[in-house]
């Protein structure tokens, strides 16, 4: 059986505020790589619920921190479609990743 390993390095001020986040996995070569941002999500099977974990950095801009919200909805609307075949579910949840970045770049209009 082959095994993977998906590591996270997280450098915390003062206050536990993320710094700098680092990631690597050993089949993308398990060279350090820097990013802005996490998202990890898991199925606890048990309590029929799911576990998360999301940091950011200081650095990580608020537009940049919507845009990487919306990405991960288009993500799980794939993974859903792939995973259960819900066309209906990827769908509607495609859609609102489209009302989200109309709305995101409304937002961008108003502040410039």
């Amino acid at each position: 059986m082959k095994k993977s390993n998906i590591n996270f390095e997280i450098d915390l001020d003062k206050e536990n505020v993320p710094e700098k986040i680092h990631w690597s996995a050993t089949d993308a070569g398990e060279e350090l790589t820097e990013t802005k941002s996490i998202s990890i999500s898991l199925w606890d099977h048990v309590q029929k619920n799911s576990m998360r974990i999301d940091l950011w950095t200081k650095e990580m801009p608020v537009d940049e921190m919507k845009r990487f919200y919306i990405d991960c909805l288009g993500g799980m609307a794939q993974s859903v479609l792939n995973s259960t075949g819900d066309e209906f579910m990827a769908e509607e949840m495609n859609m609102l990743c489209e009302k989200l970045v109309k709305h995101l770049e409304k937002e961008m209009k108003e502040q410039k």
